[in-house]
């Protein structure tokens, strides 16, 4: 352990799944650079700016990006001294001797955990209703007078702040507190369009009250004021969330008392790193299979489309079912591989990621096929052979470039489908492990409540919101990103 680690109060820990969705961002961020420097990617991401739908939906993306880096960065914290300092008759230390040396724990937080520390310590018995004060089951009570009643046991956390009977004061709070979350909210709105308009007004050779103008009505290149609309539902949400859920369980909480708000908030880097990860998996293999098929034909076209059709013959669950089964039993019977069940979840995960990834290349391989033999025919291409040019060659100048259309669009709308995926396969069972939170352990914990009476329905509620924005997000702006690209839309 470093110095630099004691003196913070933590060791850095970086997972696997870590390390790839940062590398993720850092690829991402050079292709931004390099479309900038490129006259053709910059016309279509600027079409892409152009449409009001693409910038809403990518403030919303960036929203849920921020989440799930700032849920990535992951740390063991040091225990306490009276844990770690262990004396020699179990009495204390001798007098004199050296301090203990610091001991981390086994547990793997995240700087995220650190941020919603209120929502993730402050647990109940059970389950409770958003903003209630007291259980959502009746429970048997002993009085005053040393008899017995069944009635809510009150929370020991939620609402706390208003004594034992929060009921008459507690519409007031609430209006106070929500009123001051959006004054907050508005603030933040206000610093974020100066900042906004000033990156806009510098080099435009106006002043900064038309270019401030501009932007309020709409009459600039780019949707900014899409964004600004998006980012001020944005701000007011987590402003009245950052108000309220240290002192109210403003989702309610589960079977074992957790806070909803702050599983829904922590699966969201579950469903990033299922939906980024598993098509940095399945890209090369679509790409090289589906141009090799498509360009050199024979028996390497035979061989792929084999592939392919094999795979798609056998049930996708079935298949994934069994390849998850097989690598859980590789996990259990290697223990030593993990210092901390944190790294054996994320092998899990990771393992999930490969499994899709494999299993899901088909459908845009044989769609890059059916490009490749149409681009192969072109007059270009044949001139390109009649002057001797080498296959790679033509496959990197001419038609791979021709196809990165039909791969980015591809890659954009398969992201909301493994979500989906990742939800479905922890429904039955065979999706992240057990102690990931994630929208499918989320549903799969909910399938259980909706039996109840009264039903509990805000923990399916919260997955579904959640899950839905973010996929409904995804979309849009897989739309406008085809429109964008697709030369035949141009």
């Amino acid at each position: 352990m470093s110095a630099s680690s004691v003196i913070l109060g933590f060791q850095p820990v970086l997972l696997w799944t870590d390390a790839l969705l940062f590398l993720l961002v850092a690829l991402a961020l050079l292709a931004g650079m390099r479309a900038r420097a490129q006259a053709p990617l910059r016309a279509a991401w600027r079409k892409v700016g152009r449409r009001p739908t693409g910038m809403a939906a990518a403030t919303v993306l960036l929203a849920f990006l921020v989440v799930g880096l700032v849920d990535s960065l992951h740390y063991r914290p040091l225990l306490p001294a009276l844990e770690r300092v262990a004396g020699a008759d179990g009495g204390g230390p001798a007098s004199g001797a050296a301090p203990a040396a610091p001991v981390v724990s086994t547990e793997v937080l995240s700087a995220l955990d650190a941020l919603l520390a209120p929502l993730r310590l402050r647990t109940e018995k059970t389950y409770s209703a958003p903003f209630a004060w007291t259980l959502y089951q009746r429970e048997t009570m002993e009085t005053a007078d040393g008899g017995q009643v069944r009635d809510y046991p009150r929370l020991a956390h939620g609402a706390a702040h208003l004594g034992a009977d929060p009921g008459p004061a507690r519409a007031g709070d609430l209006a106070l507190r929500l009123a001051k979350a959006l004054a907050q909210a508005a603030l933040a709105w206000l610093l974020a369009f100066v900042v906004l308009a000033s990156l806009v007004w510098r080099g435009s050779g106006l002043r900064w009250g038309e270019v401030a103008a501009a932007l309020l009505a709409g009459h600039t290149v780019l949707a900014w004021r899409a964004a600004l609309v998006t980012l001020a539902v944005l701000l007011a949400v987590v402003g009245v969330c950052v108000e309220l859920a240290p002192l109210y369980h403003v989702l309610g909480t589960d079977k074992v008392g957790q806070d909803v708000l702050y599983l829904a908030l922590k699966s969201v880097r579950t469903a990033l790193v299922i939906g980024t990860l598993t098509t940095l998996v399945m890209m090369p293999f679509a790409v090289a299979l589906g141009i090799a098929a498509g360009y050199l034909g024979g028996w390497v076209d035979d061989a792929v489309q084999y592939v392919y059709t094999v795979l798609n013959a056998i049930p996708g669950v079935l298949l994934i079912a069994a390849a998850v089964l097989m690598m859980q039993v590789v996990i259990d019977t290697n223990p030593h591989w993990f210092d901390t069940a944190a790294e054996r979840s994320d092998a899990r995960l990771l393992a999930l990621c490969f499994i899709l990834g494999i299993t899901s290349w088909t459908g845009l391989a044989r769609l890059l096929r059916g490009e490749t033999l149409k681009l192969r025919e072109l007059e270009y291409v044949q001139a390109a052979r009649a002057f001797g040019v080498c296959t790679p060659a033509i496959l990197r100048r001419h038609i791979l470039p021709n196809l990165m259309h039909i791969v980015l669009i591809a890659l954009v709308m398969d992201f909301s489908g493994l979500v989906l995926a990742e939800a479905v396969l922890s429904y039955v069972g065979i999706g992240v492990d057990p102690s990931t939170i994630s929208f499918g352990t989320m549903i799969n914990m909910a399938r259980a409540e909706l039996a109840r009476e009264p039903m509990v329905w805000w923990s399916l509620a919260a997955a579904f919101v959640f899950m839905f924005v973010l996929v409904l997000a995804a979309n849009l702006f897989a739309d406008v990103v085809r429109d964008a690209f697709d030369p035949r839309r141009a």
